[in-house]
């Protein structure tokens, strides 16, 4: 698997924002990818030392529009803790 294809975008909501402070970042990963692949991805592309990783995975849910039903997508979601010192500008550097 690429780099590029590890990472694919940040989750920004208001409680991630409040992990920001604390040096916790969370992204939305790839589903295959591993804890190890994760930190070695993020620390070679946003040049920072990273503490500790947790990971989530979430399934789809159904979800209706009148007669037809459908499903949201699947998705693997990254809390990344940055060692203490360590900071990303994450609006800057994506």
């Amino acid at each position: 698997m690429h780099l590029t294809q590890v990472i694919k975008k940040p989750l920004l909501t208001e409680k991630t924002y409040l992990g920001q402070q604390n040096g916790a970042y969370t992204f939305i990963v790839d589903k295959k990818a591993n804890k190890s692949l994760i930190k070695k991805t993020f620390e070679e592309i946003f040049q920072v030392k990273v503490r500790d990783i947790r990971t989530m995975n979430y399934d789809g849910k159904d979800k209706r529009m009148g007669k037809f039903v459908g499903k949201t997508a699947s998705f693997k979601k990254a809390i990344i803790v940055l060692k203490d010192g360590e900071k990303l500008d994450i609006l800057s550097d994506l």
